[in-house]
């Protein structure tokens, strides 16, 4: 998972299936990942609740 920066569309290795966010979230991280992207895990840390990682 990149630190800086969100996928918005992920196509798998092994079986070429691509992978778009679900409604609602911003990134394939934030709809398929055990945990939000980094740039959200961030923005929570600071305390500011920010629930999109697209560029402001």
């Amino acid at each position: 998972m990149p630190t800086n920066a969100c996928w918005f569309i992920y196509e798998c290795q092994h079986c070429r299936k691509r992978l778009q966010p679900l409604a609602g979230d911003c990134c394939v991280f934030c709809s398929y990942g055990d945990a939000p992207c980094p740039p959200i895990q961030e923005a929570w840390e600071d305390g500011d609740g920010a629930t999109c990682c697209l560029p402001q």
